[in-house]
């Protein structure tokens, strides 16, 4: 809606000229972070802080980056790592296929590369858990090639400019959105050099410019338009209309689930269970679990795991609430002390089951509901 509320039927052409790359790259200079994984041109760090950087805020990442490259320098130290600790460096940034996917392309650039990492757009595409987006910043912010980028920032910032309608999910629209960002990345790979110290050139400040002024001035919400340095040729700005772009579809409301955990404590000890490969969760450390139905109670399922008579004393240690994917989960996890080794069909046969001590908990990967679970068992005294 406009101002005055009327529906706008307007579908703007956008201004991707070498005016709008120049205020861009002008911007850019003056106004750009200082990110730690800026202050190098290595494509595997540059890669690692774009992958951690999806679906995650930069103040998160940035403590996460940092480990990660102390323990994990070298694209041939990720290659080598044993997963265990590559997951472990990943504890609590979730989507944990992310970091699977990281070490599987490390090993391929090894086997495939020789270690060095690949220049080509195409061979950086071809890597496991890279999409257009990521092969586009690799290839921009490190080798400053003139090759788009578009993620949600960018997405905002170009649809705002050009007042373009329509979801931007759908082929037509986002191909229209590529075709702008290639536009804009070309026009300034055209102009003199005007880039932020130790950056690779105009490319590489260009693309990243996209990106900062989503994040930090054409927001989702209030819109900071008399700080844009592309305002005056801004269609959504001129119609009054900033928010409405892009016009994305309200989401499905997620699907509410209930879960139960047993935290079975023996000796000081606690149970834990590997995830199978293939699953959200793979490879990670978890406390057995359950989905809660019409009729189970955590007595049921506790007296399923350890069928013993009387029973042991079952108290409610915490409540965790989060989400995975399309789902709300409200996880109750529940404490008992056991006399002896967990058995009977509570726990699905066949995956990797220990009792281990709380020191033994801190070198393994647990994904973040988890995580907080064990966290509250050791405050509460456990161990």
């Amino acid at each position: 809606m406009t101002r005055s509320g009327s529906p706008l039927r307007r579908r703007g052409t956008g201004a991707c000229d070498p005016w709008v790359a120049g205020a861009l790259l002008e911007w850019f200079r003056r106004e750009a972070r200082e990110l730690p994984w800026r202050r190098t041109l290595d494509p595997y760090a540059i890669w690692v802080s774009e992958i951690m950087l999806q679906q995650t805020q930069v103040k998160t990442v940035i403590p996460y980056w940092e480990r990660w490259m102390a323990a994990l320098p070298r694209l041939r130290d990720l290659a080598a790592a044993r997963p265990g600790k590559v997951l472990k460096l990943w504890e609590g940034l979730g989507y944990y296929s992310r970091a699977r996917n990281l070490q599987a392309a490390a090993r391929e650039v090894v086997t495939r590369h020789g270690g060095e990492f690949p220049r080509s757009f195409e061979e950086v595409l071809a890597l496991p858990g890279i999409g257009r987006y990521t092969a586009g910043a690799i290839c921009s912010i490190a080798f400053n090639q003139p090759v788009p980028i578009l993620d949600g920032n960018v997405i905002r910032v170009l649809a705002r400019v050009g007042a373009l309608r329509g979801d931007p999910r759908e082929r037509g629209v986002n191909e229209e959105l590529w075709s702008r960002a290639a536009s804009l990345v070309e026009a300034a790979a055209a102009l003199p050099p005007s880039h932020v110290p130790g950056l690779a050139g105009n490319c590489s400040a260009l693309n990243q410019s996209l990106m900062e002024l989503g994040a930090l001035v054409c927001t989702p919400r209030g819109p900071v338009c008399d700080r844009c340095p592309v305002s005056a040729r801004c269609t959504a700005r001129e119609l009054g209309a900033a928010e409405v772009y892009p016009e994305i579809p309200v989401r499905a409301k997620g699907i509410a689930k209930r879960v139960m955990t047993l935290v079975l404590e023996r000796g000081g000890r606690v149970l834990v269970e590997r995830q199978p490969a293939g699953g959200v969760n793979a490879g990670l450390w978890q406390f057995p679990s359950r989905e809660m139905v019409a009729g189970s109670t955590p007595s049921e399922f506790l007296q399923s795991c350890h069928p013993v008579d009387p029973s042991p004393e079952l108290r409610p240690l915490v409540t965790v609430r989060h989400s995975i994917t399309r789902y709300r989960i409200e996880l109750r996890a529940f404490h008992a002390r056991v006399a002896s080794a967990l058995s009977g069909s509570g726990v699905p046969k066949g995956e990797c089951r220990e009792w281990i001590t709380p020191r033994q908990a801190a070198g393994r990967a647990f994904s973040s509901a988890h995580a907080r679970v064990l966290k509250a068992w050791i405050g509460k005294g456990g161990g």
